[in-house]
């Protein structure tokens, strides 16, 4: 007999948490029921009143009351955590990113053994209907070849009482990352979802550049691609009121995603023609512009992922993100940052040990210290 919903236990109660918890408890995401939930802080039991708490992520698992875990702690626990929950059969869901270092995502890849078992990664933003249709039309070839692409994502302002707020937030121990591991995470995995992997990285960061921290905060990042293709990815945490404006050139046009509006201007001129006109006319190929209607909402986002993690687990669907797609946000923000650490161009894939290695020193040899907490 088919069961009729799926018994959530979510693992860590701060912010994320407990909004995922509320949505659930109030019937926002059909077929899931909170049955658990778990933090080390027990005063937290009384944000869910009524549904069984616990202090300690091994004895949820182990309860039999949870038939899937959603797991929303620190970046670095996502890796024990969910190694540990898919060992004991579960269903997981894990909030971005997947882990922090590339190493630790192919060790968690390689605990899901058993592919009865549902492993999704909470990448909300591939539920917005713009993105989606920017996939559609590049992947369905609506530009031909893809020449450049250039990502200003400026819009993740932060201000230094929310650095000051936590003493794990934006160091090498707490984080192991700043912009590129927090605020980033969602971006990069549009960008490789949509656009594929690059073959070639340089970053350039900086590290405290506008804030009281040890990470990176500001980042500008060049991509190569095997065919010519170049990208270029700037985000920052320190400047307001910031950018969103994702900017697409191929053979046959461009697409410009801003402020919710996608614009797509064509050319009229076939790729196999394009050399022989041109040398025949000093005239730019004629164009026409179309502004593709967007929807006004940006999807379900993180409900959307749990309906479809949901269903998945009940009905066979297919998932939207699943978890092991997650090493490539990883891996690309590694690389950018790493690339900068060693001011050179890396080839990748990169290896995930040397990363893990570079980070290790960068956590022990830290001395920095946060003023008070806010």
């Amino acid at each position: 007999m088919k069961k009729s919903s799926v018994r959530f236990g979510i693992i860590g109660l701060g912010n994320m948490g407990s909004v995922h918890g509320r949505c659930i408890l109030e019937g926002k995401v059909p077929g899931a029921e909170l049955a658990a939930v778990c933090d080390e802080d027990d005063t937290k039991s009384a944000l869910f009143p009524g549904v069984p708490f616990f202090k300690d992520f091994e004895s949820m698992i182990a309860s039999g009351k949870v038939d899937a875990v959603l797991i929303a702690t620190l970046h670095f626990s996502h890796t024990t955590l969910g190694i540990a929950a898919l060992k004991a059969g579960l269903h997981v869901l894990v909030e971005k990113p997947l882990s922090v270092h590339k190493a630790d995502c192919e060790r968690l890849i390689a605990a899901h053994k058993n592919r009865k078992q549902i492993f999704c990664a909470m990448f909300n933003q591939r539920t917005d209907p713009c993105y989606q249709k920017v996939r559609q039309l590049v992947q369905g070839g609506e530009l031909g070849k893809i020449r450049r692409i250039n990502w200003i994502i400026t819009e993740w302002f932060r201000s230094e009482a929310y650095y000051a707020s936590g003493g794990w937030r934006a160091t090498w121990a707490g984080e192991g990352g700043g912009v590129l591991l927090n605020q980033c995470p969602h971006n990069l995995d549009l960008y490789q979802w949509i656009f594929g992997m690059p073959s070639k990285v340089r970053g350039f960061c900086q590290l405290g550049r506008y804030h009281n921290i040890e990470v990176e905060d500001d980042v500008t990042a060049y991509f190569e691609y095997p065919d010519g293709a170049t990208g270029v990815f700037i985000t920052s945490t320190g400047e307001a009121p910031g950018t969103n404006r994702l900017e697409v050139t191929g053979e046959q046009g461009k697409l410009v995603l801003e402020n919710g509006t996608l614009e797509f201007t064509r050319n009229e001129i076939q790729t196999t023609t394009f050399s022989r006109k041109t040398k025949e006319s000093f005239s730019r190929p004629e164009i026409w512009n179309v502004q593709i209607p967007m929807p006004k909402n940006g999807g379900e986002q993180h409900i959307g992922i749990m309906k479809n993690f949901v269903g998945a687990i009940l009905r066979g669907e297919k998932l939207l993100a699943p978890a092991a797609e997650g090493i490539h946000s990883v891996e690309l923000g590694n690389a950018i940052l790493f690339s900068s650490l060693l001011d050179k161009t890396l080839t990748l894939p990169m290896s995930g040990k040397a990363y893990e290695k570079r980070l290790a020193s960068l956590i022990a040899g830290s001395k920095f210290r946060k003023s008070a907490k806010v």
